[in-house]
């Protein structure tokens, strides 16, 4: 009996829904492989790889996203359990969160209003119309609640998505190399930083440096998310307020 070759694998999977999934699997499995032969350089950031080959893969095998998508949910899905997982590391710095609320609040909110209406102002002095500044207000939150603000405050929930995967993947490659240049070696705030501007994929790459670090990058995108969904839709009003004043 002859052992099947990868076009019939290919054929195999392309019919199914694993077809996503094992695509998924793959592309990060070498990522990865990748990011350690690099000796964890951030530049080798293995979402930012993996991302790039499944583009590759889908444009040159000619499948559509949906198709990918019939697949790559199963892992889309786990995105739920991984984020209520995080209360694990966050439990065991629990001691050192309850010394530092104040600084975090104080943190959480001006990286929020900082993140949002500089976005705002930059594309207003760019000459960006009104609905690309709208898009570009929440990019610092995770993705569901920034389109969510995103289609409630008139932006483009799409270009929204886009912005945000954007927004973490330079987080997630160019936050430990800023923390070195300028100094800063606390994992706690480097946490902090990294959650409130790179959100899931910056948090991802927190636990790859330390789990303290990690944690409070949770912690941090999560309180994010919630500041962001209040404050932003108010920022939004006073910033074309004094604009039209």
């Amino acid at each position: 009996m002859n052992e099947p070759g990868l076009k019939d694998i290919w054929v195999y999977l392309s019919a199914s829904p694993l077809l996503g999934l094992t695509l998924t699997l793959v592309a990060y499995g070498l990522a990865y492989r990748l990011y350690l032969r690099t000796s964890s350089n951030p530049l080798a950031n293995p979402v930012v790889t993996s991302v790039a080959m499944l583009i590759v893969v889908l444009l040159v095998t000619g499948t559509s996203y949906s198709e990918y998508f019939e697949g790559g949910q199963f892992v889309h899905f786990l995105l739920g359990p991984a984020t209520v997982a995080l209360a694990v590391p966050l439990y065991q710095q629990f001691s050192r969160l309850r010394q530092l609320w104040l600084p975090i609040t104080i943190s959480l909110v001006c990286g929020v209003v900082i993140a949002a209406g500089s976005s705002i102002g930059l594309a207003w002095l760019l000459g960006g119309s009104p609905e690309i500044q709208m898009s570009l207000a929440p990019k610092s939150a995770t993705a569901p609640v920034a389109m969510g603000i995103s289609e409630k405050i008139g932006g483009l929930p799409s270009l929204t998505a886009v912005l945000v995967v954007v927004t973490g993947i330079t987080g997630a490659v160019l936050g430990t190399k800023l923390f070195e240049w300028i100094g800063v070696k606390d994992d706690t705030a480097k946490g902090i930083a990294m959650g409130v501007a790179a959100h899931g994929i910056g948090t991802a790459r927190a636990f790859q440096v330390s789990p303290r670090m990690g944690a409070f990058s949770g912690l941090a995108m999560a309180l994010s998310a919630f500041a962001t969904a209040l404050a932003v839709p108010w920022l939004v009003d006073l910033m074309l307020f004094m604009a039209g004043g």
